[in-house]
């Protein structure tokens, strides 16, 4: 049965007996004049603390003789609390990517070294000391061209200069298996351009794209010296002349 309420003399609302007593050990413990500045102490922390707040002023008065923030610290511990989690995950979360870069950069300089050993460390061999490492990597990494010029005594930039002069050579990340799809003249006028668009939505690749698990890269030629096939395409240099739809699913799925 619940308690009878009684008039308590402020803000025109009653209260039980037990609650006028919280209130009144509340204003002396708090300080504060009346239990009306209790009561409304009570009510600007809980604005300040729910959702809708976001939307409010970032200093609520609602009292001029209301000492503010006498009930935050509780909202701000929780606060504090949410906010020192969310970042020992972030930390975490970078440890684990730190590792992985850290191994991976490992492993790729180890295999540099390997491929420069094959060569004697000869400079002269720069060229094909760098095709091995586009072959072994599927791109060129700033990490395995600075080991590169520091195992070879040559000068950085003139590494990248032959990285770029050669097409053979990429800069970027590339995938594991390529696809290229010929928009020649010959192939043009055969459809090309549906059979690349085709691919393009069977792989979720744009061309010039690679895939985040570094498997496609799907790329265009002007010419893939078979114009009699076209339309053409080509995966890990093997040629595939009109493909359907399900051939192109069957091919990318072999692939791995």
């Amino acid at each position: 049965m619940m308690k009878k309420k009684t008039k308590s003399g402020f803000v025109g609302i009653k209260v039980t007996k037990e609650q006028a007593e919280l209130l009144a050990q509340l204003q002396k413990s708090l300080d504060l004049p009346t239990k009306t500045d209790v009561l409304l102490e009570a009510l600007n922390s809980l604005a300040q603390a729910h959702p809708f707040s976001s939307g409010l002023p970032s200093q609520i008065s609602l009292n001029s003789n209301a000492s503010s923030g006498r009930f935050a610290p509780e909202v701000e511990l929780a606060q504090l609390a949410a906010e020192a989690k969310r970042l020992n995950t972030a930390i975490q979360e970078t440890r684990s990517r730190a590792k992985e870069v850290t191994k991976r950069v490992a492993q790729e300089l180890y295999k540099t070294d390997e491929i420069i050993d094959k060569y004697k460390g000869d400079k002269s061999q720069l060229i094909q000391v760098m095709l091995q490492l586009q072959k072994e990597n599927n791109w060129l990494s700033e990490d395995a061209l600075s080991w590169v010029s520091q195992k070879l005594g040559v000068p950085l930039r003139e590494i990248y200069h032959v990285a770029t002069f050669y097409k053979a050579f990429s800069l970027t990340p590339r995938g594991r298996h390529e696809i290229t799809v010929c928009l020649g003249t010959a192939c043009q006028v055969r459809g090309a351009p549906r059979l690349l668009d085709r691919v393009s939505e069977i792989v979720k690749l744009k061309p010039g794209e690679t895939s985040r698990n570094l498997r496609f890269t799907l790329s265009t030629v002007n010419c893939l010296g078979c114009c009699a096939l076209g339309p053409v395409m080509m995966i890990d240099g093997k040629y595939y002349s009109k493909p359907t739809n399900k051939e192109i699913e069957q091919i990318t799925a072999a692939c791995e």
